[in-house]
């Protein structure tokens, strides 16, 4: 279970660190105590002596006494993380947040739309979905890169493959020489899908900018407001609502969030101003 006192960190072993790309590694991580969480919360990471930060697992939930963390070597703690070789103890705090409300996806049929690091929050709700796969009409994933080198959890996509009701399509900006799929932004990938968008649930989870072009095509293909979900985890910081770092127009991602519906967050001043740029074209 969680830790009662919210500010004393539970001891983590670093087991194994494995590279990903250029600047994401995974850090395989385990504790002798039980750590529960639901999909789509995050955990504060903590390095003794030199500071933490928030990150949603990349693991499954239904797993107890270990964790995978995907991080991106985009700061002063990242960094210190990603000089970690193998052995050292961490801290994690948490869970914080409120997950993606499974049950309500139950009888559905699912799009995932997805691209760079954002991959790792939604390996974690692919992998929960996927125990309780019979229950949704079917899980449609489209994951986006820059590169074919820069897909993190490249030998993981095979395995998704083999599930009857995953269909997984991947797309490249730029591609090389040997890829043989979609080149384009990841939502081109969503031509590709024949759905009734007007009942599907979809979430989204990548670099701001993605998910706003993303909510805006799902929007036009007809995706109801209530049912777009968006991993907003950018700025968040002390994981409790008390720095107000993370304030979107009265929301607290960390408390309010990191899954908001496109409905909770049209207001904030962030999505009208790009929906404004967009109005009249």
């Amino acid at each position: 279970m969680a830790e009662n006192n919210i500010y004393k960190p539970i001891k983590y072993k670093v087991d194994k660190i494995v590279e990903e790309t250029s600047n994401i590694k995974t850090f395989f991580i385990s504790s002798e105590k039980d750590f529960e969480f639901d999909t789509g919360q995050f955990v504060e990471v903590t390095l003794d002596g030199i500071g933490e930060a928030p990150y949603t697992p990349s693991s499954s939930p239904y797993i107890k006494n270990k964790m995978e963390l995907t991080i991106m070597n985009a700061g002063y703690v990242t960094g210190k993380m990603h000089q970690l070789k193998g052995g050292e103890t961490i801290g994690i705090r948490g869970p914080f947040g409120k997950g993606y409300p499974i049950k309500k996806f139950y009888g559905t049929e699912i799009l995932i739309l997805g691209g760079g690091v954002g991959l790792a929050p939604l390996r974690c709700l692919i992998l929960t979905l996927l125990e309780e796969e019979d229950k949704f009409k079917k899980i449609n994933i489209c994951f986006g890169a820059k590169t074919p080198a820069d897909f993190i959890y490249k030998d993981w996509f095979s395995e998704l493959e083999k599930h009857k009701k995953v269909r997984l399509l991947r797309s490249v900006d730029v591609p090389d020489k040997d890829w043989d799929g979609t080149v384009g932004v990841v939502t081109v990938l969503l031509d590709e899908i024949k759905a009734n968008y007007q009942e599907i649930n979809s979430i989204v989870c990548g670099p701001p900018i993605m998910m706003k072009f993303g909510a805006k095509k799902l929007l036009e293909l007809g995706v109801n407001e209530k049912n777009i979900y968006l991993s907003m985890e950018t700025n968040m910081s002390c994981g409790l609502g008390k720095c107000g770092h993370c304030d979107m127009d009265g929301l607290y991602v960390c408390k309010d969030g990191p899954v908001f519906t496109f409905d909770e967050v049209k207001h904030t001043t962030e999505m009208k101003e790009f929906f404004r740029l967009f109005k009249d074209k």
